[in-house]
């Protein structure tokens, strides 16, 4: 007698995806049948909001660990980082792919997105940054290419791809560092409508270490939620490698902004109150005072718990930096405070929410991570079993 037919299980991740997923295909729907101004609270005032400054300047910054992480181990040949490229280059991948899906949302005229392809203009900013993303999400899907073909056997294609890695590889640190520090460049033309806490001369060289760090912080998030999530070795002494790396970073950046602040008589401004202060600070409490201490702390740093808290407050700093550049800090210029309409946190919701469904089945049906046989399962974040190397490192720690 055939068994009865059982709906699959819903949790309440899957039923927030679905939900997310309805509220993003009716915003779409308003989006694309009636135009921005129903399904957007933007004005010619205010043209951009948080489908550029969250959609596009976060999840190409968010994505920076793919040429951070390749570049290591291609050009640099760390081999030790090897088993965290994979997962590293399919964010990015996902990440670029996603930010080009938001730019349909946020263009006037979305079906003419190819147009920079024939009509060239070599001295706009926005024409570099748009060829840019455009090969590097080239060269990212070439790059993940082998993983695909290793599932599907075939052997052939997945050989010519390798061994053209190290150009692919080079090709997208040089794409990556142009438009990573491009961004930035963008807001340089409004050095009068930009609140002195975020406009400096120093804007793409802030963008570019920004996306360095979170790239680092974003590696250590993705490997501790997968080993939580999917069962996989967390390959915690490469991370704490990150986290001394992710340290220096953030040190170099902090100075950096510091005396940027103090030389253009900024750094005075932290003590008058206001709207503008505050998110400043929060950004800095978040983004570079609280991961720092955290990081220089070596009983945090080499656990799995305070690497991951450092990597999420890095990034909820950095997101928070990115947003107070591209919103807060033009508001006052605009004259007006800019909140997004739900169909627009609705569309940024849901491509989210596509972006870890898309990790988590290529999780589970593409070889992402590598096997280990025979070695322990290794601690999972909030979990209770110890891996093989924290075993020998807390032996080595009782010994000392």
């Amino acid at each position: 007698m055939p068994g009865k037919f059982q709906f699959p299980k819903v949790t309440f991740w899957k039923a927030m995806f679905i939900v997310l997923m309805l509220a993003g295909l009716y915003a779409t729907i308003v989006r694309f049948a009636q135009g921005l101004g129903a399904s957007t609270n933007l004005t010619d005032e205010f043209p951009w909001g948080i489908w550029i400054g969250f959609d596009v300047l976060c999840g190409v910054m968010l994505a920076a660990g793919g040429f951070t992480l390749t570049a290591t181990v291609y050009i640099f040949n760390l081999e030790r980082f090897r088993p965290i490229v994979r997962p590293t280059v399919l964010t990015a991948f996902l990440g670029y792919s996603l930010v080009v899906v938001a730019l349909l949302f946020d263009l006037g005229r979305s079906y003419r997105i190819w147009h920079p392809l024939v009509m060239w203009n070599p001295r706009s900013v926005m024409f570099e940054v748009g060829w840019c993303v455009m090969l590097y999400t080239t060269v990212l899907a070439l790059e993940f290419a082998p993983i695909v073909f290793e599932r599907l056997q075939l052997e052939k294609p997945r050989r010519i791809l390798r061994g053209i890695s190290i150009p692919l590889v080079i090709a997208g640190v040089m794409l990556s560092t142009l438009h990573q520090s491009s961004l930035g460049s963008l807001y340089l033309i409004v050095p009068q409508k930009m609140h002195p806490f975020w406009y400096s001369p120093l804007l793409p060289v802030f963008f570019f270490l920004s996306a360095i760090a979170v790239g680092l912080a974003m590696t250590i998030f993705e490997s501790s939620m997968t080993s939580k999530h999917f069962g996989k070795q967390l390959e915690l002494p490469l991370l704490r490698e990150l986290g001394r790396i992710l340290a220096v970073v953030l040190l170099v950046y902090t100075v950096l902004r510091a005396q940027d602040l103090y030389h253009r008589g900024a750094l005075k401004l932290v003590l008058q109150p206001g709207y503008e202060t505050w998110l400043f600070l929060l950004e800095v409490l978040l983004g570079l005072a609280a991961p720092i201490v955290l990081l220089l702390i070596p009983r945090v740093r080499h656990t799995a718990g305070g690497l991951y808290l450092a990597a999420v407050l890095t990034l909820l700093g950095f997101i928070t930096n990115r947003l107070n550049v591209s919103t807060t800090g033009m508001e006052t210029s605009a004259g007006m405070h800019y909140l997004p309409r739900w169909t627009e946190l609705a569309v940024t919701g849901s491509i989210i929410a596509v972006g870890f469904a898309a990790f988590a089945l290529a999780a589970k049906y593409l070889p992402i991570f590598p096997e280990h046989g025979g070695a322990e399962p290794a601690a999972r974040v909030g979990g209770a079993t110890p891996s093989f190397v924290q075993k020998e490192e807390e032996r080595v720690l009782v010994g000392r």
